[in-house]
């Protein structure tokens, strides 16, 4: 009979799957910044089990505010939106060329999505009025526009993979509080009983699925753009 694919199981909803709450101490996003605040201090430093970075509980005037702590960071340290300072929140326009930055927006008010995770930063390249041109850690440079708001510095716990996990527990325990699936077998490694692409075909069919299919047999390349292989231009 063979078992349930992984996303049939991850419908039924089993604990399993279940994403563990109390494990994420909130979301970290600018949205959340006080509108009318200019100026915060650091207030504690905390451990966030979700995540690969440990997280500042900033005081604005009040109002607390969580953000991803930056290598150096300090409790009592001062937070502000108009200084260009390790730790401060500011627009691409007001960061000067060279600096590193982090959680880095790509659409002025999405409240932060590249270089999140620990020890990563991007690098300031060059910025004009309207746009601002950042290098990423892959090396890619990225234009964006002048308003997208980044944190200057760059992100702690920069020597978290230097520690191995030496067993195998370790790492599943470490991907679990992440709220990861792991280890994951490969489709093609299982039997075909288990798996639309196991078996000796590997995989044998076509790999493209319509969106609208249910879980089962949602495998593969989802509602592709294109398939085949690309060809060369002459």
């Amino acid at each position: 009979m063979g078992k349930n694919l992984i996303q049939q199981r991850r419908g039924k909803g089993s604990p399993r799957y279940r994403s563990p709450g109390h494990r994420f101490i909130g979301k970290v996003s600018y949205q959340y910044l006080p509108k009318e605040a200019r100026f915060g201090v650091v207030k504690d430093i905390i451990d966030a089990p979700g995540k690969t970075t440990p997280v500042a509980v900033i005081d604005f005037s009040g109002q607390k505010f969580l953000q991803i702590a930056h290598e150096g960071m300090f409790v009592g340290q001062p937070v502000s939106f108009e200084e260009a300072r390790e730790g401060n929140i500011l627009p691409l326009k007001k960061i000067p060329e060279g600096s590193k930055v982090y959680n880095i927006e790509l659409i002025p008010g999405d409240g932060g999505r590249i270089c999140r995770s620990s020890g990563t930063f991007a690098m300031m390249i060059s910025r004009e009025e309207n746009k601002a041109i950042i290098l990423l850690p892959s090396k890619e440079k990225k234009t964006l526009s002048a308003d997208c708001r980044a944190t200057m510095g760059s992100a702690a716990s920069s020597g978290r993979i230097e520690k191995p996990f030496m067993k195998a527990g370790t790492k599943f325990y470490a991907m679990r509080t992440l709220n990861r699936l792991w280890p994951r077998t490969r489709g093609v490694a299982k039997n075909a009983v288990n798996h639309p692409f196991g078996g000796q075909t590997r995989p044998g069919k076509v790999k493209s699925v319509s969106r609208h299919m249910p879980p089962g047999k949602k495998v593969g390349s989802i509602s592709p753009r294109r398939m085949g292989k690309k060809k060369r231009k002459a």
